[in-house]
Order: C-alpha cells, then sequence, then structure tokens
C-alpha cells in the first residue's frame, strides 16, 4: 500500500467518488471480496448500465482494479493506489458492508457468473 501524501485537489476529488452512497458501499464491499457486475445488480437492484457507471468512475480513477474471468469483469479494491491510504481510512469509519455478500449467498446469487 502506498503511503503518498495526496494534495487538497486531488483529495477532493477522491472524497466527491466517495460521496456517492452507491460507490462507497461498493468499496466497503470489495475491501471483503472481490466481486463481479452481477452480484452488485443484486445487491443494489440497480440495472447493469447503472452499476457498470459507479464501477468506471471508480476504476477511473484508480479504486478499482479489474480482471477479465472468460466473460466476466470481477473487481477488486485497488490497494496499490495512489489514494489506497485515504480510501482504507475512510472505511475504517463506516460500517461493515460484508453482510450483503452474506444476504447474496444465502439467496443463492453469489458469484452467479463464474
Amino acid at each position: 500500500m502506498n503511503s503518498t501524501i495526496v494534495s487538497i485537489d486531488e483529495a477532493a476529488s477522491i472524497l466527491k467518488i466517495l460521496g456517492d452512497k452507491t460507490r462507497l458501499t461498493m468499496l466497503s464491499i470489495l475491501q471483503k471480496q472481490d466481486c463481479c457486475v452481477c452480484e452488485f445488480v443484486e445487491i443494489f437492484q440497480m440495472s447493469q448500465p447503472a452499476i457498470s457507471q459507479h464501477l468506471r468512475k471508480l476504476r477511473d480513477n484508480g479504486l478499482v482494479k479489474e480482471k477479465r474471468k472468460s466473460q466476466w469483469i470481477i473487481y477488486s479494491l485497488n490497494t496499490e493506489s495512489e489514494y489506497a491510504n485515504l480510501v482504507l481510512d475512510l472505511l475504517a469509519h463506516i460500517p461493515d458492508q460484508g453482510f450483503k455478500l452474506q444476504e447474496l449467498e444465502a439467496k443463492g446469487l453469489r458469484i452467479s457468473c463464474e
């Protein structure tokens, strides 16, 4: 994890991205486990394009990474990001969202894309 100090402008930009409840929740979930778009669609009960838009903003700002598994894209928290410490510190101050993965698993919808 990088311990770089970020500028006020960079911090403001990242905090603006994290000011969205859905994106902040996504990062909290990704802190626990990598996820596919299809899982976020179920968790948030949003359309796939809406979920993809949120993930694109996180990816474009270096907060998440993606890797392809056949036709699926799996997202993970980017702990190599220059903003990782800022994000992880923020996540330490909000309730754990891991229960959303447990609820998904209980419904039999966990990693339906692999």
